[in-house]
C-alpha cells in the first residue's frame, strides 16, 4: 500500500513540474515525457508516440490527454486523477494570479520582457518535440544499430504515408479536407501495411 501510495505521489510531482516547466501546450510537453520515460521506465520512446496519436485523436489538450493516459497505465483510476491534476495545477494557479494581476502590470516592461522571452522557449520545445517524433516515426535507429545496415534506418512504410500526406494536403483538391479524414485514413493504412512494427 505504501508503495503505491508513493507511486502515486511520485506521479502527481512529476506531471505537475511538466505543468510548470512545458510551456507552450502538449506538444512542449513531449521532450519533458521522453525524459520521465527514461528516467521511471513507466512507458518507451515508442510508447510516447503512441499517446501522441491517442491524444491527438482524441478530444482535448493532448498534454492532458497523455497525462492522463500515462497515469492509468501507471497507477490505474487514481494515478490518471492525480498525473491530470499536477499538469493542469500550476496553468490554473497562473492563469489566477494572472487574472488578478495582470491589468495591474499590463504596461509594465519587465512583465512584456518575460512574456516576450517565454515565446522562444516554448518554440525550442516544440520544435524538439517535432523533430524526437519525426525521428521516432521515420527513422528505425535501433534496427540500423543491430544490423549496420544503411538501408535499415529507413522506415519505408511510414516515410511513403508521410509523403502521401504532405502531398494530399496540399494539392488544391483535397487541401480542404477534414483533419479527422485524414487520421482515420493513416490509421487504416497503418492497421493494412502493419506499419506500427510489434
Amino acid at each position: 500500500m505504501t508503495a503505491y501510495l508513493a507511486l502515486l505521489l511520485t506521479l502527481f510531482w512529476e506531471f505537475l513540474k511538466i505543468g510548470v516547466f512545458a510551456v507552450g501546450g502538449g506538444m512542449a510537453a513531449l521532450p519533458f515525457l521522453y525524459d520521465l520515460g527514461d528516467k521511471t521506465g513507466w512507458y518507451t520512446s515508442a510508447q510516447v508516440l503512441d499517446m501522441l496519436a491517442v491524444s491527438e485523436s482524441t478530444p482535448g489538450p493532448i498534454g492532458i490527454n497523455m497525462a492522463t493516459y500515462v497515469g492509468y497505465t501507471v497507477g490505474g483510476i487514481p494515478g490518471a486523477a492525480l498525473a491530470t491534476l499536477g499538469t493542469i495545477l500550476p496553468g490554473i494557479i497562473l492563469v489566477l494570479l494572472l487574472a488578478k494581476f495582470l491589468q495591474r502590470f499590463r504596461d509594465n516592461r519587465y512583465v512584456n520582457a518575460a512574456f516576450y522571452g517565454l515565446r522562444p522557449a516554448s518554440t525550442a520545445l516544440i520544435a524538439a518535440a517535432g523533430v524526437s517524433v519525426l525521428g521516432e516515426s521515420l527513422f528505425n535507429v535501433s534496427l540500423w544499430r543491430e544490423t549496420g545496415v544503411f538501408a535499415d534506418l529507413f522506415a519505408v512504410g511510414p516515410i511513403v504515408l508521410a509523403a502521401v500526406l504532405a502531398v494530399l494536403t496540399n494539392v488544391k483538391p483535397t487541401k480542404k479536407l477534414h483533419p479527422v479524414l485524414y487520421i482515420a485514413a493513416s490509421a487504416v493504412v497503418g492497421i493494412v501495411f502493419k506499419l506500427g512494427g510489434a
